[in-house]
């Protein structure tokens, strides 16, 4: 365990060399090597209490809002609001996260996100909650994720050193949706049993742990990390330091889409559960326990490969969209339920190797820039894109809007990952081998060699 300053991160590839630089396989670790350090150790298990609770609210908020309007758009207008704040501040928090120390700012956000979490109990256990105060909630919530969001993605190479950093992200996944597994489940019982207050109240309470293992933290065992001084013109730079990369640029993008118009689960699974399979709220919760079934393990093997390739980004987008159109054709229950373990694998996939992949090509005085910049395009679609899919959803049917997010993730995943080839100096190649056709991208000389050679 190092108490130094830690070594810094690698700077980032040339553009030229956007491929081959991000196809590099990094140190191959064991698959909870990051948990032998303390200080990460402490954020992972309070991060284990907090995450069941938050999913434990997901289901509660949209179960609620779904039983007092009726409408898939208005569970599509509390997701917007609750990612609006990002989408229209997500880049000044990172601004301020480069800037500030990681580990008071964190107290600060996740103490607002308990007390956020305990105003919106007392509203429901006491029966005065109305759909404006989930609103007003939700958009509070915003708020605070738009510093928390970035501070935390950061805070980890602080945790853990960059050689660490893959096994990290990974880790930090699985715990997320681990937690998927038992907090859809409890929220299942509590909305049934009690109602949703109760899932409201405990979400308040589960910030203790994250709060208790920030301040037990050993300050001398954090890795410095270079902070960004106060200046005129950051924002610019980091657009303009983004902007400038290729192996950047366009996995943002590209997640960008796939979080505008298919990440949008609150909108597509309530509706199945409820208009087409005809369910409850334990189908709902069904649906989403599946998918971190998946999800689990797309992020634990995501530990375990210890690599962060952008061709790999690109197989799993195409993979995931081509999930979510074969599952909006699903005509039974079963069917549908199966395919959420296989979506939420690859969505995993797309979630871990986009995150790391970005902060290991990343300045450290940068990224608090960059990793807000990729939640606020990953997070922040969602207020442009729940309400049009819940729209859809509402005018032509759950298994149209769904259908039309994955579409729209193929499309995307295809012409992104064109983009990138031409970017590393490769060249489409379709060809047969051993009686079989292949598909593959080889570099621009190989082929042209070929070509000539025939």
């Amino acid at each position: 365990m190092s108490t130094g300053s830690g070594a810094a991160s690698a700077p980032a590839p040339e553009p030229h060399d956007t491929l081959s630089a991000l196809d590099t396989p990094a140190r191959k670790n064991s698959m909870f090597s990051s948990l032998r350090i303390r200080n990460y150790r402490l954020f992972f298990l309070g991060q284990v209490v907090s995450n069941t609770g938050t999913w434990m609210q997901r289901i509660a908020q949209d179960w609620l809002v779904l039983t007092l309007t009726g409408s898939s758009a208005a569970v599509g207008i509390t997701t917007a609001l609750q990612f609006l704040p990002m989408l229209l501040f997500g880049l000044y928090g990172g601004v301020l996260v480069d800037r500030l120390r990681k580990r008071p700012t964190l107290l600060v956000t996740q103490t607002a996100m308990a007390l956020t979490s305990l105003a919106l109990a007392a509203l429901t256990l006491t029966g005065q909650v109305q759909v404006w105060h989930i609103y007003v909630a939700a958009f509070a919530l915003g708020l605070a994720t738009v510093v928390d969001n970035p501070a935390r993605q950061s805070f980890v190479t602080e945790l853990v050193g960059p050689g660490q950093l893959q096994n990290a992200v990974s880790l930090n996944s699985a715990n997320f949706q681990s937690a998927r597994l038992v907090g859809p489940a409890v929220a299942g019982l509590l909305i049934t049993g009690v109602g949703t207050g109760w899932a409201f109240l405990l979400n308040g309470l589960s910030f203790i742990a994250p709060l208790a293992g920030l301040l037990l933290m050993r300050s001398r065992e954090l890795h410095t990390v270079e902070r960004a001084p106060r200046g005129k013109g950051q924002l610019r730079e980091g657009l303009r330091y983004v902007t400038g990369r290729p192996e950047l640029i366009w996995p943002i993008v590209l997640v960008g889409f796939i979080g505008t118009f298919a990440f949008n689960f609150p909108v597509y699974l309530s509706a199945f559960a409820d208009d087409v399979f005809h369910g409850g709220a334990g189908v709902y919760s069904m649906f989403n326990t599946l998918m971190a079934v998946g999800s689990v393990s797309g992020a634990l093997l995501a530990a375990r490969r210890g690599t962060a390739r952008l061709r790999l980004l690109i197989v799993a987008a195409l993979a995931f969209g081509g999930l979510e159109i074969l599952a909006a054709a699903s005509p039974e229950l079963w069917m549908f339920a199966l395919i959420m373990v296989p979506l939420g694998l690859v969505s995993m996939t797309v979630n871990v190797t986009t995150n790391t992949s970005l902060q290991m090509s990343t300045d450290p005085a940068m990224r608090g820039r960059v990793m807000a910049l990729y939640m606020m395009v990953f997070l922040g679609g969602s207020p442009v894109g729940a309400p049009i899919v819940g729209w859809v959803t509402d005018t032509y049917g759950a298994r149209v809007g769904f259908a039309a997010g994955g579409a729209v993730a193929v499309a995307a995943a295809a012409v992104i990952g064109l983009i990138l080839a031409r970017a590393g100096g490769l060249r489409l190649s379709v060809g047969w081998h051993g009686g079989h056709p292949r598909v593959r991208f080889v570099p621009r000389e190989h082929q042209e060699a070929l070509a000539s050679a025939v």
